[in-house]
């Protein structure tokens, strides 16, 4: 896969992950849902750390919210621009194309959610017992770096009492699928799926494929 196909799949899913991030963000109030289906639902949230709402903080109590969110973003900055460099190397070699393709789905992932907590902050108002404002007058209800991951998507597939028979969680209340995320979380879990799934095929050793036109070329001299 050449990298201007790869370009083009990247500019797909941002447009898609910041259309449907902006889209909620003014036109929800923060943890506003719509039942779509009894199975998935329409619910805005705003991620302030890692996944599932984990914050650095909650690991590193000696460091604040503030700080921890800063180096956070910045770490994700750094994450992605390494990512970038890996997809423009492995499409100048030609690399398998299953591998260029989930490289690129999980750089634009990433990226989707770094234009969030770099400039969401900045470009919309609070959310909170409002819908948020595009480009407010007053300004932002952060600094650049300090915004906030929108997300959206959630799939209460299943809930309910699981049977006594189960050992520990026999009894208890379960919920199943609990978190809620966006288009960008979508592209990195898939791509970080196929390299695992397909991880032989990704990751073939070009050498093995190119030694018997070697061996024949040399017969040859």
């Amino acid at each position: 896969m050449s990298l201007k196909k790869a370009s083009i799949i990247i500019v797909f899913i941002l447009l898609v992950d910041q259309i449907s991030k902006i889209y909620i963000k003014t036109h929800f109030t923060l943890n506003e849902d719509i039942t779509v289906f009894s199975w998935f639902k329409i619910a805005f949230v705003e991620n302030d750390g890692m996944a599932w709402g984990t914050k650095l903080s909650d690991w590193f109590t000696f460091i604040s919210d503030k700080t921890a969110k800063l180096a956070l973003t910045l770490f994700r900055i750094a994450a992605v621009t390494g990512i970038g460099f890996w997809l423009v190397d492995v499409a100048k070699k030609h690399k398998p194309k299953i591998l260029v393709f989930a490289i690129s789905i999980i750089f634009a992932g990433a990226l989707g959610n770094i234009l969030d907590s770099v400039f969401y902050g900045v470009l919309f108002s609070d959310s909170h017992m409002q819908v948020a404002e595009f480009l407010p007058k007053a300004g932002g209800y952060a600094g650049v770096f300090y915004g906030k991951v929108v997300d959206m998507l959630h799939f209460p597939i299943w809930s309910g009492v699981l049977p006594e028979w189960l050992p520990i969680i026999g009894g208890k209340y379960f919920s199943f699928f609990d978190p809620v995320f966006n288009v960008a979380d979508i592209a990195i879990s898939t791509g970080i799926g196929i390299l695992i799934v397909f991880n032989k095929k990704a990751f073939k050793d070009d050498s093995k494929i190119d030694r018997p036109f070697v061996e024949s070329r040399n017969s040859l001299n």
